[in-house]
């Protein structure tokens, strides 16, 4: 049997407050040096106003990593271009249908109150798939946008849980 392992990288748009909120987050920095330059406690504003540029800076800018091996999917967020931490993993067994987003299938799978995980880009006209999974009670629909060998590979691993 071949064993296929596929990685995909997915940029995901920056929200539209977000350049308001970094020419914001420059100036109060700006504002907060001169006032560490005047007084004592303008050094612990300038140290706060920093940490929480960074944190800001950190999580504004978002890719997904893709990784399908083995019939399982792993979608890692990467905040930063630095640090990776892991948003979804499931395995073969646990899908329950791969269709594109705006299919009829879907319809029969959505449950009030289920978990919806987007893990897309956000531009329009993408080409977004939704993963059913479930896990015990637990169903989740995670919304993806893989290349074309990854939906191949779907295909091919899926073919009664893959709808095109």
């Amino acid at each position: 049997m071949e064993e296929s392992y596929i990685e995909w990288l997915v940029k995901r748009k920056d929200p539209i407050y977000a350049l308001p909120v970094k020419i914001i987050m420059v100036l109060v920095c700006a504002f907060s040096v001169l006032l560490a330059l005047q007084t004592v406690i303008g050094v612990v504003i300038m140290t706060a106003a920093g940490i929480g540029t960074y944190f800001i800076f950190l999580n504004l800018s978002v890719e997904y990593e893709y990784l399908f091996a083995e019939g399982g999917l792993r979608i890692d967020r990467i905040l930063g271009k630095a640090r990776r931490k892991k948003a979804f993993d499931c395995e073969k067994d646990d899908v329950q249908l791969i269709a594109p987003v705006d299919s009829y299938m879907l319809k029969d799978y959505a449950k009030q109150g289920m978990k919806v995980m987007d893990c897309t880009s956000g531009k329009q006209g993408a080409e977004v798939y939704a993963l059913m999974y479930q896990k015990g009670a637990d169903t989740m629909k995670v919304l993806i946008e893989p290349n074309e060998k990854m939906l191949a590979a779907m295909r091919h691993t899926f073919p009664r849980k893959f709808v095109k």
